[in-house]
């Protein structure tokens, strides 16, 4: 599948890349014990920070080792893709445990609530690339990739209920402070040198399964509506960038302990997604059949990238290259393979705790997908 001599051969992509990946990676063990000893007194946070910028340098020669350019610092810094960013933002309250708890129902991950108005008071995710772009020699053709929560985060759990009345009567004031914090934090990662920026939602998946719709709609959301509105959220943070941001977004349908908890296929969102939110990559999950089929490609605009999310980070088993390469065919029906990329389908620890498959594993994932890009679109 690869490019021949009678066709062009396809752009480069840079970034996104033809090998990517969501970002988190499972957490080194010396991570995981040194923030259960700050979180019971024992270690400061300049200490945690020191334990933190070694396994983080560490994982960068191993992203550099495995073919990765699109370079992350794992989301060691991390218990949550989400909360550990969105609690800085004035105005948002997180409540329960920052530890996974577990019940009956399954997992319960902290509650977020807007209890005042929503403030950008400091930089928040700044000092951490500043960190990681340290480490990445430009030489490499490597470039750090920053991930932070989508907007959207703030509100789909909870909706109305969740934000404070007094602070917000008008959710149009509140939908427009949300934007307006996010448009300052991407203004300094940019003022700082990033040129790379994920947005990890899960409430536009979750808005693809027929159960979390009606959830929804339980809680008075007009779910048809919903998708426009929070593209017009994500637009109203990234519309105006610079042109040599490159804004994707990642679609997750759950990924905690190798779990899943959403399932549809796009289609109820495709045209949206694609043709009214303006970002400029999707990390799409489709690694299996939960994710429907690759239809809904059709609406992709000739301006966009679809980084096809084959691989599961979800399992240890290898995938079988050939059924890959055939779904890569099979999507490529639908959306020009130019504009086609290839990742794990999401990230390998989204929380703390990480997914049930070893190191070693997950490096074995990441080489798979570069061989299967270096056989369907050549050396990158």
């Amino acid at each position: 599948m690869a490019a021949t001599a009678s066709q062009p051969p396809p752009h480069k992509l840079n970034p996104p890349f033809r090998i990517d990946h969501v970002g988190s990676f499972l957490r080194a063990p010396e991570v995981l014990a040194a923030r259960k000893q700050a979180a019971a007194g024992a270690l400061s946070a300049a200490e945690l920070r020191e334990v933190e910028n070694k396994a983080i340098a560490e994982l960068v020669k191993q992203e550099l080792a495995n073919g990765v350019r699109s370079i992350t610092d794992g989301e060691f810094r991390r218990a949550y893709f989400h909360i550990d960013f969105l609690k800085n933002l004035e105005g948002v309250t997180v409540t329960g445990s920052i530890q996974s708890q577990e019940n009956e129902h399954g997992f319960s991950p902290p509650k977020l609530s807007v209890t005042g108005k929503l403030r950008w008071v400091k930089p928040i995710e700044v000092d951490n690339f500043k960190y990681l772009q340290s480490l990445i020699d430009p030489s490499t053709g490597a470039i750090p990739k920053i991930t932070i929560p989508s907007p959207t985060m703030v509100h789909f759990r909870g909706g109305r209920a969740s934000i404070d009345i007094d602070s917000y009567p008008d959710l149009d004031i509140f939908f427009a402070d949300l934007a307006a914090v996010y448009r300052q934090e991407i203004n300094a990662l940019y003022e700082a040198g990033c040129r790379y920026i994920q947005l990890d939602d899960t409430n536009l998946a979750y808005l693809c399964d027929p159960d979390m719709r009606a959830a929804a709609a339980g809680r008075g959301e007009d779910v048809n509506a919903l998708p426009r509105q929070y593209a017009a959220l994500i637009n109203a943070v990234v519309d105006g960038r610079p042109a040599d941001l490159c804004i994707g977004i990642h679609l997750c349908r759950g990924n905690y302990r190798s779990r899943w908890f959403a399932q549809g296929g796009y289609e109820p969102i495709a045209e949206v997604l694609f043709r009214e939110l303006n970002v400029d990559a999707y990390f799409l999950e489709w690694e299996n059949e939960r994710s429907g089929g690759f239809e809904p490609l059709r609406f992709l605009p000739p301006s966009k990238v679809v980084v096809l999310g084959l691989i599961s980070s979800k399992v240890a088993a290898l995938e079988d290259k050939s059924h890959i390469l055939a779904r890569i065919r099979e999507a490529a029906k639908y959306a020009p393979l130019d504009q086609l990329a290839l990742s794990p389908q999401c990230g390998f620890s989204s929380t703390q705790e990480g997914n049930d498959l070893t190191v070693e594993e997950q490096w074995a994932k990441m080489r798979l997908v570069g061989e299967i890009v270096e056989e369907v679109w050549g050396k990158n």
